[in-house]
């Protein structure tokens, strides 16, 4: 499933006439990790999480310096449950392992997408793209354009734990 992720991502990028930058690198099981392999800043990693919001599951992007603030989330869609999806959830809803999830709802990914309102401050975005080998980089305009987030607000804050 990883495979088909990163080509139907390519595919997408290239039909789309983005440029983009491709990295084959060691497995990382940290952001810290794969920025270090990228060769980019921490903070340009976007970070996708898959949550279970209410009864539904939805992606949520932030960079890879902060963590997400569950309180923000829940007060701005009202709803009372969160909670990360568990690694066999991950695993059913994706085909993915934690650390490879892109930041994509439709048409990679089957989810509601919502981005933190810190990720459009940088120029660029860096994520492993469905395998722990393989990341894309692409200009931030790009990423807003074909991501098309169902709401951009700040559910993230600066972590002080370097490697999440």
């Amino acid at each position: 499933m990883a495979d088909e992720v990163l080509q139907r991502i390519r595919n997408w990028l290239v039909r789309e006439g983005v440029s983009f930058r491709e990295v084959h690198h060691e497995p990382t099981y940290t952001s810290a990790d794969s920025a270090r392999a990228r060769g980019e800043e921490l903070r340009i990693g976007g970070k996708a999480l898959l949550l279970r919001v209410g009864d539904a599951f939805a992606l949520f992007v932030l960079p890879a310096d902060r963590k997400a603030d569950s309180g923000a989330i829940r007060k701005e869609l009202n709803v009372g449950r969160l909670r990360f999806a568990t690694k066999e959830e991950l695993l059913e809803l994706t085909g993915l392992v934690p650390g490879c999830v892109p930041p994509f709802g439709e048409p990679i990914l089957p989810f509601p997408l919502y981005v933190d309102a810190a990720i459009p401050e940088n120029e660029r975005i860096a994520f492993n793209a469905g395998s722990l080998t393989d990341s894309i980089i692409l200009a931030m305009s790009d990423y807003l354009r074909l991501a098309q987030p169902a709401r951009v607000f700040s559910f993230s804050e600066v972590t002080a734990t370097p490697g999440s």
